[in-house]
């Protein structure tokens, strides 16, 4: 009797955190290799019982080119930190991988920012202070930069924000 009662509270422990993981917005970091030497990453949130709003997937940020090149590295380390390997870049590859809400966040603000600087030295600047932000911080920022009337304002101010003189 005692272990039919040790199975239900751990069925109904594991239920509870099935349904609970369910409640969480959902994101996906899609990989597209167009050519053997390009690639670019994206970063969408997906429909969930959290997001009611959402109907259809939402784009938040994209990297390619300089930008990301500059940044391969240290995408590669916080990607393998998540347990995400991109695998082979062969031309027409299009895969998508599940990613956590702060890496999300994270990613969206990084992507969003650098993708007009070329700067070598700034973006490592603003790449350190974005890594150096909490969850709640770069969700603020990205929420500002996805959501305003004139997001490159805001991207230009945490830009300057992150910086030195």
């Amino acid at each position: 009797m005692t272990a039919k009662k040790t199975n239900r509270s751990s069925k109904s422990t594991q239920n509870s955190t099935d349904s609970s993981s369910s409640n969480l917005p959902r994101y996906e970091l899609r990989l597209i290799v167009d050519a053997k030497t390009q690639y670019e990453l994206e970063v969408w949130q997906l429909p969930s019982p959290a997001t009611p709003r959402l109907t259809a997937p939402e784009y938040m940020a994209r990297l390619k080119g300089v930008g990301l090149r500059l940044m391969e590295p240290r995408l590669l380390k916080r990607l393998s930190q998540a347990k995400i390997s991109l695998g082979r870049m062969t031309a027409g590859k299009k895969e998508a991988f599940p990613v956590s809400e702060e890496l999300a966040l994270s990613l969206g603000l990084l992507f969003r920012v650098l993708a007009p600087m070329r700067s070598v030295d700034r973006i490592t600047e603003v790449a350190d202070g974005i890594d150096q932000m909490s969850r709640e911080e770069a969700g603020y920022w990205l929420g500002m930069a996805m959501h305003r009337d004139r997001p490159r304002r805001v991207l230009a101010a945490l830009r300057m924000l992150l910086t030195t003189p």
